[in-house]
């Protein structure tokens, strides 16, 4: 994690909460690595539209909060494994119903989206 220049106070359970799952991939790192999907390589082919490092990122801030412990195995080449802590599978109620959540309405929302991208291209 990086040093903020501004330090945040936390003032509410939402600003914590969103601190912490509040990334990009996080939530759907939590769900995957629940899923079964341990081995970086695994969730990067879970999530091709993500870099690596931007999931390296994630996953090492996931560990730093202590959602996620990463054991690394002496082996050549090394073999490195993420499992969801205590603290990780409190959060899964959370996690699972946003994706419940986000697949009802995905249909909507891209209707949506398309409707906006159509409006634009008719006025450019």
């Amino acid at each position: 994690m990086y040093d903020r220049k501004i330090i945040k106070e936390y003032k509410c359970g939402m600003e914590v909460t969103m601190e912490i799952i509040g990334g990009k991939w996080k939530p759907c790192l939590i769900n995957y690595i629940h899923s079964g999907l341990k081995r970086p390589n695994e969730l990067q082919k879970a999530i091709p539209n993500a870099s690596r490092r931007a999931l390296n990122i994630q996953l090492n801030e996931l560990e730093q909060h202590g959602i996620i412990s990463k054991k690394i195995f002496p082996v050549l080449p090394p073999k490195v494994e993420y499992s969801l802590t205590e603290e990780g599978k409190s959060l899964l109620p959370i996690t699972l119903e946003m994706d419940k959540w986000g697949m009802a309405y995905k249909d909507k929302f891209l209707a949506i989206i398309c409707n906006v991208k159509d409006k634009n291209e008719v006025e450019a």
